[in-house]
């Protein structure tokens, strides 16, 4: 089973920066404080092609918000998953590979402890990154959706325990330059956690608001991304899972919407005409 390549991270284009053998796969592995996803990938003529995907809820930073410490029941849940990735890359030719954590591990006090019952129990030898590093990855990782009609773009990655908002100036046919980034202490575990949990009353959503617009409205003052956005040479590019979720409950809105208006109409015209 392969383990991590250390922090260059330069395996974000496996067909590029890996040793080439002939039916090897590569792997990742992304411990996030709410999900751990695990993706097996072989070099394709147009960079890699996924041959299996793992996907897994495990909240691993539950209660890191208000402890600073990541909890037996979160550590216990994250191993298992763990657990069933190893197994995956056991029974595949994987021969490199890169296996990251992010914000709950960053701010754990007892990350550490957490890491070595990982390599003790799994084989796998998880290597926590920088909140920089996962706004550089994920540039990377997006670079290829970037609408080069536009001068700039702001990609934001919704993460469990952090955001991530990063403001690029495009550059039609090379790699974006970042021109600002920050990461915010907001995710959808620690905003739930703060502020009354799913179900928050209509105070707490008000506070959980302004608190997250407060942070917003400073990253833009600092570096005036309203004006692109106001003249139309701006866009904005979401690459977490939350980001994809609010895109298909937009889409189930409208369709809703739109399903409701035809009904109404089909029976306005089954009406008789006086």
């Amino acid at each position: 089973m392969a383990e991590s390549g250390g922090n260059s991270g330069e395996n974000s284009s496996l067909g590029a920066g890996c040793r080439q053998e002939a039916g090897a796969l590569y792997a990742a592995i992304d411990l996030g404080t709410n999900n751990c996803r695990l993706l097996i990938a072989k070099p394709s003529p147009h960079g890699v092609k996924i041959v299996d995907a793992f996907s897994r809820i495990v909240r691993l930073g539950e209660g890191v918000d208000r402890t600073e410490m990541l909890s037996d029941a979160a550590m216990d849940r994250t191993v298992e998953a763990l657990a069933v990735r190893a197994e995956k890359m056991r029974r595949r030719p994987v021969i490199e590979g890169r296996f990251v954590a992010t914000e709950a591990c960053r701010r754990a006090r007892n990350g550490g402890v957490f890491l070595k019952r990982v390599h003790q129990e799994t084989g796998i030898q998880l290597d926590v990154i920088s909140a920089e590093e996962e706004a550089r990855l994920a540039v990377s990782g997006c670079a290829p959706l970037l609408d080069e009609r536009c001068a700039n773009a702001l990609v934001f990655d919704i993460g469990g325990g952090s955001t991530e908002l990063i403001w690029l100036k495009i550059c039609p046919g090379q790699a974006p330059d970042v021109l600002a980034w920050t990461s915010l202490p907001f995710g959808v575990v620690s905003l739930s956690e703060r502020y009354g949990g799913h179900d928050p009353d209509p105070q707490d959503y008000e506070n959980m608001v302004s608190d997250v617009e407060a942070r917003l409205a400073s990253f833009e003052s600092e570096h005036g991304l309203r004006p692109a956005f106001g003249e139309g040479t701006a866009h904005m590019l979401g690459i977490s899972g939350t980001a994809d979720r609010l895109r298909v409950a937009d889409r189930g809105l409208r369709e809703g919407i739109l399903l409701k208006l035809m009904r109404q109409s089909a029976a306005a015209a089954a009406q008789p005409v006086a």
